[in-house]
């Protein structure tokens, strides 16, 4: 009886082991761009005045996936406020640093580098231009 206990023993241990990896696979992704199955804009988005950019500092456009930063005057930023690892859309930004409320991945977005994880892909870059007085991010038209 007891050589079957320690087979029964083993098995359940490989059972759990599997069921484990599991958990594991459904967070992992593929592409490292998480669920985010278009993270920047395919057309034009319109954000607003320039002026509402800080120097030096970031804004974060929930609504709309993005987040802009101005190093400079006149001069901007743009990343997807997508988080690489499961897609989730960036919480909030303080001191130029993005937060995922997901799983707590960190960015620069100045730079889009992924500072703490799980994500560990930098946020992709968006093309943004000043459009007749107002900050214009994606391809053009």
């Amino acid at each position: 009886m007891s050589g079957q206990s320690s087979r029964r023993t083993v098995l359940k241990g490989a059972a759990l082991a599997g069921a484990a990896g599991l958990g594991v696979a459904a967070c992992s992704t593929e592409s490292k761009l998480g669920h985010a199955e278009v993270p920047t804009p395919t057309a034009p988005v319109p954000l607003g005045a320039p002026d509402e950019v800080p120097v030096g500092g970031s804004k974060l456009y929930r609504e709309q996936r993005l987040v802009v930063s101005c190093p400079a005057k006149g001069q901007y930023k743009a990343f997807s406020a997508q988080c690489t690892h499961a897609g989730c859309v960036l919480d909030k930004v303080e001191e130029n640093e993005g937060n995922c409320p997901c799983h707590g991945s960190r960015f620069d977005v100045t730079t889009g580098k992924a500072l703490r994880g799980p994500a560990t892909v930098p946020l992709p870059e968006v093309p943004i231009r000043v459009e007749n007085g107002t900050l214009v991010a994606g391809p053009e038209a």
